[in-house]
């Protein structure tokens, strides 16, 4: 059962939100960063990528960084520019990129619900990552991204969340990407006790933050050593929490900087042993179970011509790719580890792989139909792990809007 709670958020005062409110900061490089948050000191960057405070050549995990993250967040708050709220709410937090609208529930997830499996992942987490978010949640002192949850499709939490719209509104904003970001502030005490317990039988899925989330969990377990009631803020991860029908999941591509020792037509020559091989004049994959390629500037459409295979997570198409291509071929056994892969996600996907190709510092790029929501769903549900990089979900939530004070 989901045990879910109302806290007090940390949050910009309404004139400084569009210059606070940035992408999540595991979505962009130190570089982006730096270059996003340049001329505007308010840039939430400066405590999520503190790294851009300090020369280039500085080791953005150094104990210094964190401090510096916590220097900054400090600095807002006492300019004025951050302010904790005045009581513990839940919000809802909407979000709507052109016709597409989705609306969530921003609260306190108990971190025993993780720990539990009442919220299921479906990715595996790298030590490296979570150490570094778990220094910075410990020495920033809060937890600074919202965990992206959602949950199966609820009828009674839908005409909660048609009561959850008129709550007064905090901010409304089109970022420069074009999405738009309503922060709404449930005031209603029997609406937000409503709920909570709408909530509380549901299962969560983690759709996007899972170091986010692990870090919080193995921070709060640390802390629970030296003793806890159950109601300390590090008992809870913030996190925003989807109907799963309002979810978009879009392509998550591939481009890979050699052919592992192959010229073009070796490498042809082993790619038509699983698949059919034919010249197309785009990079947009229409179907599942078809892969685009995109090798010295022609697209080739990839057909896999083997019987697929019967596990769940085998089938996908990410798996297949990796288990048939970029394995065996290209050489690529970890992709999360290898530096000659790099993945491309969102709406601008295809046309990103082909600059990056075309750069010349990647020779072959890859197009995926997206993993859909009901794939991920039921592999989660039976515990099983999706290749790393399986969905991109699209538009961000804004780090900044929403943070959880734990210290």
């Amino acid at each position: 059962m989901a045990s879910i709670n109302e806290f007090i958020a940390l949050r910009p005062n309404k004139e400084f939100v569009t210059k606070v409110a940035e992408l999540p900061y595991d979505v962009v490089s130190t570089d982006e960063a730096r270059s996003l948050a340049q001329g505007n000191p308010y840039s939430f960057f400066h405590v999520t990528r503190p790294e851009i405070d300090l020369p280039a050549e500085h080791n953005p995990y150094a104990e210094d960084v964190y401090k510096q993250g916590k220097k900054n967040l400090q600095k807002f708050i006492s300019d004025g520019v951050l302010t904790l709220d005045d009581a513990a709410y839940l919000y809802l937090y909407t979000l709507k990129m052109d016709n597409h609208i989705q609306n969530g529930i921003v609260a306190g997830v108990s971190i025993d619900d993780y720990v539990n499996g009442v919220v299921k992942k479906h990715e595996l987490t790298r030590e490296d990552k979570e150490i570094d978010r778990m220094n910075h949640i410990n020495i920033v002192g809060a937890q600074t991204g919202l965990v992206y949850l959602f949950y199966k499709n609820n009828d009674t939490l839908q005409e909660l969340m048609k009561e959850s719209i008129l709550s007064p509104v905090l901010y409304d904003f089109v970022a420069a990407d074009g999405v738009q970001h309503t922060v709404r502030r449930i005031e209603d005490n029997t609406l937000a006790a409503k709920i909570k317990e709408a909530l509380q039988p549901l299962v969560l899925y983690i759709a996007d933050g899972h170091h986010r989330a692990a870090s919080a969990v193995r921070v709060g377990l640390e802390r629970r050593k030296s003793g806890y009631s159950g109601n300390e803020a590090f008992n809870y991860f913030v996190a925003t929490i989807f109907p799963h029908s309002e979810l978009q999941i879009l392509p998550y591509n591939r481009v890979v900087k050699d052919l592992n020792n192959h010229d073009l037509r070796s490498f042809m020559n082993e790619l038509a042993k699983s698949f059919s091989v034919e010249q197309t004049d785009t990079g947009i994959v229409e179907k599942p179970h078809e892969i685009r390629m995109y090798c010295d500037g022609q697209w080739f459409v990839l057909n896999y011509k083997k019987e697929l295979p019967q596990n769940d997570v085998d089938r996908l198409d990410v798996a297949i790719l990796q288990n048939v291509i970029l394995a065996p071929i290209l050489g690529i056994q970890d992709p999360r580890r290898d530096s000659r892969i790099d993945f491309i996600g969102g709406i601008n996907a295809v046309n990103d792989l082909i600059k990056k190709v075309n750069s010349g510092k990647f020779k072959v790029g890859f197009s995926l139909y997206p993993t859909s929501i009901n794939e991920l769903m039921a592999i989660s549900d039976r515990g099983g792990i999706m290749p790393p990089k399986s969905t991109w979900f699209e538009p961000k939530l804004r780090d900044g809007l929403l943070v959880h004070v734990i210290d």
